[in-house]
């Protein structure tokens, strides 16, 4: 079983090393719900690309830069821009002729109309249509407690546990993280890795999953 922090449209390469792992064969992922927020990573932001190149999306929250640990899962979105609307409208510029963008739209429209208080239960109902728009039927579990990084964590439900937390990184990617099976993209070649499983999603579709 993978322990993994909760990201935001995740990587292909999230998606990616659960397989590798054989975690969805037992049908269940562990997320950290009690680790701490760290920013500049996958937890708030997410790449996509675009005629332009690569572009971050990322979600505004409030008092992510203070120096205390603060738990991920007490994150607090900032709505004080329209920021909703701008990643729904970019991912449409970006995407919209791509093959299955207008099959997935409206499940992106209607959780971003949500607007969630929280970073954390955005983040999971993002995760939750994901596997199932992937065809990857599993069981998401919370941890009960906070394990220091690279502490020996206990088994869980009589599984033993792999901690993939922060495996998958913008700045420097886990050297252990499956190197991303190339497939057609929007913007044509060269092959750009490292973008969010929505730009697999829209172009492959609901064959996606087997690109992972």
């Amino acid at each position: 079983m993978i322990l993994t922090e909760l990201p935001y449209l995740p990587p292909v390469a999230f998606f990616s090393r659960i397989l590798a792992t054989d975690s969805l064969k037992t049908n269940t992922l562990l997320l950290d719900a009690h680790e701490h927020y760290r920013k500049q990573t996958y937890r708030n932001r997410a790449l996509i690309l675009t005629i332009q190149g690569v572009k971050p999306l990322t979600v505004p929250v409030i008092d992510g830069n203070r120096s205390e640990k603060v738990r991920t899962a007490e994150i607090l979105i900032d709505y004080r821009e329209n920021w909703p609307h701008q990643h729904f409208r970019t991912l449409q510029t970006a995407y919209g002729n791509s093959p299955y963008f207008s099959y997935y739209a409206d499940y992106l429209h209607d959780l971003y109309a949500q607007k969630p208080a929280r970073l954390w239960d955005l983040n999971l109902a993002f995760l939750q249509v994901l596997l199932r728009c992937l065809r990857l039927p599993t069981d998401i579990q919370l941890t009960t407690e906070y394990h220091v990084p690279g502490s020996e964590i206990p088994v869980f439900n009589a599984e033993p546990v792999l901690d993939w937390r922060d495996a998958c990184s913008p700045k420097t990617p886990h050297p252990d993280t499956p190197a991303a099976r190339p497939y057609p993209q929007a913007f044509g070649l060269p092959f750009v890795p490292g973008l969010s499983i929505l730009d697999l999603l829209f172009m492959e579709g609901p064959q996606a999953g087997s690109y992972l």
